[in-house]
C-alpha cells in the first residue's frame, strides 16, 4: 500500500502563502490520484483539491480556486500544496491522501497543522 507524509505547516499572518509537501512512497504504479483535506476544529474533514496520478488532471474546491495549487513532482515523488492568499479560515490540519482505481480516498498521512492569524 501507499504511504503518506506531509510536512510544512506552521503559523502564518492572513494573506502570506505556504507551501505544504506529502511525501509518497510505497505502491505508487497503480495508484489513481492523490488529494488534499483539511479538518478545523470542531469541523469535519473536508476536500482541498487533488489531481490524477496519470495526467495530473487536478480539480479543487470552490473555497481554494484561483489561491491554492496542487502538482506533482515526478523527481522527488512529492505532491506539494501551494497556497497562496491565507486567510484565518483555512486554519486547520492538512491531510495528504490517496486513492487507487474504483475506491474513495482511503490512505491518509497523519497531517501538518497549519493556523492562519488575522
Amino acid at each position: 500500500q501507499v504511504q503518506l507524509a506531509e510536512s510544512g505547516g506552521r503559523l502564518v499572518q492572513a494573506g502570506s502563502s505556504l507551501r505544504l509537501s506529502c511525501a509518497i512512497s510505497g505502491r505508487t504504479v497503480s495508484l489513481y490520484g492523490i488529494g488534499w483535506f483539511r479538518q478545523a476544529p470542531g469541523k469535519e474533514r473536508e476536500f482541498v483539491a487533488a489531481f490524477t496520478w496519470i495526467g495530473s488532471t487536478t480539480k479543487y474546491a470552490d473555497f481554494v480556486k484561483g489561491r491554492f495549487t496542487v502538482s506533482r513532482d515526478n523527481a522527488n515523488n512529492m505532491a506539494p500544496l501551494q497556497m497562496n492568499s491565507l486567510k484565518p479560515e483555512d486554519t486547520g490540519t492538512y491531510y495528504c491522501a490517496a486513492k487507487y482505481p474504483g475506491r474513495d480516498f482511503g490512505y491518509f498521512g497523519q497531517g501538518t497543522q497549519v493556523t492562519v492569524s488575522s
